[in-house]
């Protein structure tokens, strides 16, 4: 059962809006969204939070100035989603554009792990170029053995990371992240490249200090705002205001063509154009051919491919995380219809969370079987593959009534020993257990989400935004929707209307294709991945889109959910 529900959009707000100028539709979208003030849409890079407001970034930058003007080697150590990946790489070209000497190091999901481990500090440690400082991105609050093992061998650690920090933290030399303890920071939700991005900002702030500019250009930080928006939306981080900003200006490079080398060739590899880039091509379309390197082998190759400044290599690299997407895609396919047949013999109305298996499952492909499972079934879900070790790993995604980090916090002390690892965020969350305890920690995770989850928050709802005029389902207005900064947090617009159903088939026997009718005008409409014949009258919540077919563009209606009217 969906429910339709209707976002409030306050009238005063709106009506304010309005009075600033804002278009009548877009001052009721912002006002539903905590918009009260058209100065709240000023995306201008004068606009963003100060760096000396995030701790540990003045000591960072400090820090890291001392080493270049010491010469001291700097090694990156990397995360292998999307986030990581391009936090390395404004980390590398801030770096270097700096006068830094600067490596990177990522680990591989299979051989390594997630993190700054002890593994990889002693990896880093045996290199021919052995570095004096490890920096890490996106990763490294929890690492308190690596962070450790660093100190043995001699080695300086800056952690840069933005998940929840435990009760404790690594010894590191400098902390920079904006949700550990005593950080006044007022955006929370920067994702682990906007951290990076802040104590590059922070860094070039104490370099000119010294004067290290007098004799040179200063270097121009704005030229990476391209890869901290894809960062950002991959990461599906809350797009607070700071990130709105941060986000807004990466597209606004995009669009004018100036993208760095590697994102517009996974643009052209992709078949998206560049000038119309949009939150949903950094997410769906960038984002997972990104992440398909970390998930199947290794984000050398995209994190290569955003460094590169020569398009050939940027498009050949770009063409082979393509390969490993399509390859991704295939795997995801089979674990799918493996999950399937598990869930023939599991009610899911009858359980307040899910927890799947199966030893031949990708470990680098279970968080999105996770997340497609939440999706489909409105519950807190795990899906675990064998790792190494005698362990399981598990990739957990979660709806809006269950913290999913805090849940596991709450399973690890209420059976101790039963979480060798976790952490995570509250939408997405991963774990390590013993291969033994996978029903264990099933039954103990539902229990945790049985005394969390209020009944209500496990019936699946459809927020919208109310009614479309006529008037706005133009293909115009879907453009100009298309181009406005929506993600986590600040949900793009979905509406909900009733219409006559004019005709109605099936294309690729999964996707519905429809001819709907209201008031007297007709509209196309489609929906993704729904095989099933639907009535004459229906209800439906749907977002505009731009179809482009031959060279035409048109507006279409992308369902989202519809009943009978």
């Amino acid at each position: 059962m969906t429910r339709i529900v209707t976002r409030s959009a306050p009238l005063r707000a709106t009506a304010m809006l309005e009075q600033q100028g804002v278009p009548p539709l877009l001052a009721r979208l912002y006002a539903a969204r905590g918009i009260n003030d058209a100065a709240a849409l000023d995306t201008s890079l004068a606009m963003l939070l100060p760096p000396h407001r995030l701790s540990g970034a003045i000591e960072a930058a400090a820090l890291l100035a001392d080493a270049i003007a010491a010469k001291r080697r700097l090694l990156i150590v990397a995360d292998y989603d999307c986030d990581g990946a391009t936090a390395c790489a404004v980390g590398l070209r801030a770096l270097r554009a700096f006068g830094a000497e600067v490596s990177y190091l990522v680990p591989n999901r299979f051989e390594h792990g997630y993190g700054l481990t002890p593994e990889i500090v002693r990896l880093a440690a045996a290199a021919a170029a052995r570095p004096d400082i490890l920096i890490t991105v996106d990763n490294g609050i929890a690492s308190c053995e690596g962070v450790a093992e660093a100190t043995r061998l001699g080695m300086t650690t800056l952690i840069t990371d933005h998940h929840l920090p435990a009760d404790e933290l690594p010894a590191a030399a400098v902390i920079v992240n904006p949700n550990q303890r005593g950080c006044d920071f007022p955006s929370k939700a920067l994702a682990g490249v906007g951290v990076m991005f802040y104590v590059m900002l922070a860094l070039r702030a104490e370099l000119r200090r010294r004067g290290a500019f007098a004799q040179a250009p200063e270097p121009k930080l704005d030229s990476l705002l391209d890869l901290v928006a894809l960062g950002t939306v991959a990461d599906v981080v809350p797009l607070d205001r700071n990130n709105r900003i941060l986000v807004a200006q990466g597209l606004a490079r995009m669009r004018a063509g100036r993208a760095h080398a590697g994102l517009a060739a996974l643009m052209t590899s992709a078949g998206r154009e560049m000038a119309r880039a949009s939150t949903f091509d950094l997410g769906f379309t960038l984002g997972p051919r990104l992440n398909a390197a970390g998930r199947l082998t290794d984000m050398s190759v995209g994190i290569e491919c955003l460094i590169t400044d020569d398009p050939g290599r940027a498009l050949n690299l770009a063409q082979q995380l393509d390969a490993l997407n399509r390859e991704r895609r295939v795997i995801e396919t089979d674990m799918r219809e493996e999950a399937a047949l598990q869930l023939e013999t599991i009610d899911a109305d009858d359980r307040a969370s899910l927890c799947l298996f199966e030893p031949n499952w990708h470990q680098g492909v279970i968080g999105i079987l996770a997340s497609r499972l939440k999706d489909k079934l409105h519950r807190p879900s795990f899906a675990f593959a064998l790792g190494a070790n005698g362990e399981l790993k598990g990739s957990g995604r979660s709806i809006a009534g269950l913290h999913l980090r805090d849940a596991l916090d709450l399973v690890a002390k209420r059976h101790p020993g039963l979480l060798l690892r976790f952490g995570g965020h509250a939408a997405a969350a991963g774990v390590s257990i013993p291969a033994q305890d996978f029903q264990r920690f099933a039954d103990a995770f539902e229990e945790v989400a049985l005394a969390l989850i209020a009944p209500a928050d496990l019936t699946r709802s459809v927020t919208t935004d109310g009614a479309l005029e006529n008037a706005h389902m133009s293909l115009a207005w879907a453009r100009e929707l298309e181009a406005q900064i929506w993600g986590q947090g600040f949900p793009q617009p979905v509406f909900a209307d009733r219409f006559e159903v004019l005709s109605q088939r099936l294309l690729k026997d999964k996707h519905l294709k429809l001819q709907l009718s209201k008031n007297g005008a007709r509209f196309e409409a489609i929906q993704f991945n729904f095989a099933e014949s639907v009535p004459g009258q229906i209800h439906a919540a749907y977002r505009l889109g731009v179809n482009s077919y031959r060279g035409v563009d048109s507006v279409q209606l992308l369902l989202e959910h519809c009943e009978a009217a």
